[in-house]
């Protein structure tokens, strides 16, 4: 099948890049002409694991191309994905504007029946904007269909080929049944595509964000109860994680949630309850408790200096918002290290992959060091803000040689407590007992 993508973002590229994986033809299309040469040449303008590999050998296969040119790529296309952004506007709100143009560009294009796709997340209603501007600019037949996308950074290539399910938005038969063996390579394992109306797709994107941000809140509220407490989270955590009903996963306390969708999701959603004069006050606490969690790490140092950190150094493990990513949008190493630059100190950072992006909205204000160890070299205390596995299981004789004191707060519980009692370190994390 002939597919184009509009958008090579995250979840643009990988995307076209999985769907061409499966056979399809796949033009991907963006209206930044430098990344596009970039793609043409064989390089990825994004990390993501295993995508490389696919991306490279679609391309050696003639089955996954790039343009600037929006005409060309959906000229013959059956299908087109829109994966634009939506940015959150200044009241919260999603901005629809890179969708609803690109789609009155379509409309003027279309000579013949098109299946349009929103990849994109967008609040309940957006199918119906696309459907108006559409029928404003063209008398061709389309169907527009809601297919939201359920990847985790990190593992998006794996979520794409081996989906848990798929969710499809449309009345439309003909576009149900192109939609349906588009997908059916990724089902061979007997996960469900399920069917629904437009508006039920876009809220069940929405929703699962929603609830996963409210799982990690929720966590974090509990981790910070059982400090006061004397309880420790890891063992709460698995106590509840062995219910069914519960599950195991997105109970990990740490620095709050990040990245492109949960953030900006659930302020959408919660935006959009308002509009229809409905108070969502699960997910407005949620986003509270998500705040503050953030610069809870800061003020646990601040606590232990006394409130004084100026001229203090601090070494900080992890920059990206989760690992094997290099995407910090939300990260909370934006917001610690604010804080820390506020009140004084100097910071000295290390992350695999995140480093040039971080550099690229905190320029030098900071040292980027080359590897973990460096960052440690002379610092006060390390600061681990990313649970990378480099991470997990480091050489403590060296950290121990590098920093001024054996000071380290953990945003990330990655450390067993007995073993930072042995080894000697006042080790503060979250929801845990302050080994001291």
């Amino acid at each position: 099948m002939k597919i184009a993508v509009v958008g090579t973002g995250y979840v643009g590229l990988v995307t076209g890049t999985c769907l061409a994986e499966t056979g399809n033809q796949v033009i991907c299309v963006d209206i930044n002409e430098t990344k596009v040469k970039m793609m043409q040449d064989g390089k990825l303008p994004i990390y993501e694991p295993g995508l490389e590999l696919l991306f490279h050998r679609n391309i050696a296969q003639g089955r996954l191309h790039f343009t600037s040119s929006l005409a060309d790529a959906i000229k013959d296309a059956k299908i087109i994905f829109l994966a634009l952004p939506t940015p959150p506007g200044g009241d919260g709100s999603a901005d629809l504007s890179y969708v609803l143009g690109a789609s009155k560009d379509i409309a003027k294009l279309i000579t013949e029946y098109k299946v349009i796709v929103t990849k994109s997340t967008v609040p309940v209603g957006t199918a119906d904007k696309i459907t108006a501007v559409l029928n404003e600019n063209t008398n061709v037949e389309f169907a527009v269909v809601s297919n939201p996308e359920f990847l985790r950074e990190g593992v998006a290539v794996e979520d794409f080929m081996k989906p848990d399910r798929i969710v499809i938005g449309t009345i439309d038969e003909r576009a149900r049944k192109l939609m349906g063996e588009l997908y059916s390579p990724y089902m061979r394992q007997g996960n469900p595509i399920i069917y629904m109306d437009q508006r039920s797709s876009e809220l069940t994107k929405y929703a699962a964000n929603s609830f996963l941000a409210t799982k990690i809140s929720f966590m974090n509220e509990i981790a910070n109860l059982c400090e006061l407490v004397g309880a420790d989270v890891d063992m709460v955590r698995r106590g509840i994680g062995a219910d069914e009903r519960i599950g195991r996963r997105f109970l990990f306390s740490g620095i709050g949630y990040g990245g492109s969708c949960f953030p900006k999701d659930v302020q959408a959603l919660a935006k959009s309850a308002k509009e229809i004069n409905y108070d969502f006050k699960i997910l407005n606490a949620v986003m509270d408790v998500n705040d503050i969690q953030r610069k809870i790490l800061v003020e646990k140092v601040k606590k232990y200096y006394n409130g004084d950190l100026k001229n203090k150094k601090f070494a900080l493990w992890g920059l990206a918002f989760k690992p094997e990513t290099d995407d910090i949008r939300e990260a909370p190493a934006l917001y610690i290290i604010d804080e820390l630059l506020k009140e004084g100190a100097t910071v000295a950072a290390f992350d695999p992959e995140a480093m040039p992006n971080i550099k690229g909205v905190v320029g030098d204000k900071i040292t980027y060091t080359d590897n973990q160890y460096d960052a440690l070299k002379d610092a006060d205390a390390l600061l681990i803000l990313t649970e990378w596995s480099v991470f997990r299981t480091p050489d403590f004789d060296q950290v121990d040689s590098l920093l001024k004191a054996k000071v380290i707060f953990d945003g990330r519980n990655l450390y067993d407590i007995q073993k930072m009692i042995d080894c000697g370190y006042y080790y503060n994390s979250i929801g845990r007992k302050v080994v001291s």
